[in-house]
């Protein structure tokens, strides 16, 4: 199976050499898309560096500055739709996404519309040196989202994820809103509203190793309501399942 995978960065310059090595280093028919916002650190040019190396395995979709998770993945999509990917990954570029997982979404991504890396499921799990308050932030964010939106899933707000082009094409992207980390959970519950085949996979999210994290309380403000804004936004969608699809 072509896979792609989407990856937006924004000052991950120490980050793109090892992704790209780890990557490469996979027994998959793989290329990469690397989505920069016009990265101070220079990540943009190490990219087109790669581009260069790399012709017919890595390229450079670069945007005018921060534009958002949003617009970074459903602009690589747009872009990687014109390709002959036949399965599309959205995959953080700071390794808190382990490349080698990707084998096993490869496989499962055969017989399924979606694959979840999931940090609840037995087998999955956080980084043990995180605090218990922000083990207890993620599962309650994760677990909140779940619960108002009725996902029968068990890590909706996961940013590691491999979808079948098809499944891509036939849901109305058009209709994404969130930004920042809701965007994640929207996706997946589109994909339900549609009655897409959805399966999960455990993970183990560590810290970053290099850089910093972007997340911020702000966001997870405005998740909490997003999220809601999310169940009353799709009700028709709910109503109508399968038939929906594009």
């Amino acid at each position: 199976m072509r896979i792609t995978v989407v990856t937006p960065t924004y000052n991950e310059a120490e980050n793109l050499p090892k992704l790209v090595s780890a990557l490469f280093s996979l027994p998959l028919d793989l290329r990469l898309l690397v989505v920069d916002d016009n990265s101070p650190d220079g990540t943009g040019r190490i990219a087109d560096d790669f581009a260069a190396k790399y012709p017919e395995r890595v390229s450079v979709l670069h945007r005018p500055g921060k534009m958002g998770l949003r617009s970074a993945y459903l602009n690589g999509f747009q872009r990687v739709m014109e390709s002959n990917a036949q399965a599309i990954v959205q995959m953080d570029a700071d390794f808190s996404h382990d490349p080698s997982v990707l084998v096993t979404m490869a496989a499962l991504i055969e017989s399924n519309d979606l694959v979840l890396g999931s940090r609840y499921i037995p087998g999955g799990s956080v980084d043990e040196r995180w605090p218990m308050w922000r083990k207890s932030l993620s599962a309650f964010g994760n677990f909140y989202s779940r619960a108002i939106l009725k996902l029968p899933l068990h890590d909706v707000t996961t940013g590691y994820r491999m979808w079948r082009r098809e499944t891509l094409l036939q849901m109305p992207l058009e209709r994404i809103q969130s930004s920042g980390y809701v965007f994640q959970v929207e996706m997946a519950y589109l994909a339900y509203c549609l009655d897409f085949k959805i399966e999960e996979t455990p993970i183990y999210f560590p810290d970053r190793k290099f850089g910093k994290s972007k997340i911020s309380f702000r966001i997870q403000s405005e998740a909490a309501l997003r999220v809601w804004q999310v169940w009353w936004g799709y009700r028709d969608l709910r109503r109508v399942g399968r038939a929906a699809r594009v």
